[in-house]
């Protein structure tokens, strides 16, 4: 199996690494290679669903970038000379925009033109955003797994709350004292360690992030799918699939809800294979 080991710096100095897998046979496919970006905390090397998915993709006849974005980990190793912090619990998503290109020129000089994204929850989200904001290689086709709606007001208005807009507040303070970079230890939208100036960029009411904003503001043919077992409960994903839909009449645009899948995709890869290959045949 031909796997290459890679590495790309953005134009602001953040190393990233990644792995290319060579496609398994020569079938002809929308796009050539699918850059995938994993989801909040994630890395190439280890991140469901990409884990198991990249399988699928190669047999069809995809090459298949799995790729470290600056939110790799919790905490990641940036380099001297950028002199960034770096990590889920450092990454202000906007930034998510230098790393899309600079592996999307990179897949330009290994000889790759029509690029695709595929992205998984927090990945979703920034395929989703990086390709509403002219990317200088626009994506021939996305696919979005699962990306969150990171929204301030449907937080408020979730049964937690109260837990939300007392988190807010103490990252707010932190901010207002002139120490962005504090860390804090959070149980929503979901348990995790972040810094108070993260915190507020994703979650505070400025919803940089939601993706309603973005969905018809796409390129290209997308597709946007959720696991069945995600959507119930979780103020970050219900309802979502129908305000899509009610967003655009664009036929570029599809979602689909993959049934009895949770937001890993755990033992439904070959059904979300076969939603995708669908979707690819349509095209």
């Amino acid at each position: 199996m031909d796997v290459d080991l890679v590495r790309v710096t953005t134009t602001d100095g953040v190393p990233l690494d990644g792995v290319l897998h060579a496609p398994e046979t020569d079938s002809p496919n929308p796009v050539d290679v699918y850059l995938c970006l994993h989801g909040a905390g994630g890395n190439f090397y280890g991140s469901p669903p990409f884990a198991g998915l990249w399988k699928h993709l190669t047999r069809q006849g995809f090459a298949v970038l799995r790729a470290n974005t600056r939110g790799h980990d919790i905490i990641g190793a940036g380099s001297a000379a950028a002199r960034k912090r770096i990590g889920a619990a450092y990454e202000v998503v906007d930034e998510c925009r230098q790393d899309v290109e600079a592996w999307f020129k990179f897949l330009a000089e290994r000889g790759y033109t029509r690029l695709g994204l595929l992205g998984h929850s927090l990945g979703a989200i920034k395929a989703i955003y990086a390709a509403a904001h002219d990317l200088a290689m626009p994506p021939h086709h996305l696919v979005a797994l699962s990306p969150p709606c990171l929204s301030y007001e449907r937080f408020r208005r979730s049964s937690r709350a109260d837990v939300f807009r007392s988190t807010l507040q103490r990252a707010e303070t932190f901010l207002a004292e002139d120490e962005p970079w504090a860390l804090l230890e959070v149980s929503f939208p979901l348990p995790m360690v972040i810094s108070a100036a993260s915190y507020v960029d994703k979650y505070g009411p400025q919803e940089r992030y939601n993706i309603l904003r973005y969905v018809d503001r796409l390129p290209c043919p997308a597709l946007i799918t959720y696991g069945e077992l995600e959507l119930a409960g979780n103020p970050a994903f219900s309802g979502l699939p129908e305000e899509i839909k009610g967003l655009t009449a664009s036929e570029r645009l599809e979602t689909a809800t993959i049934p009895g899948a949770n937001h890993m995709y755990t033992g439904t890869l070959d059904a979300l294979s076969q939603r995708l290959q669908a979707w690819w045949a349509s095209l």
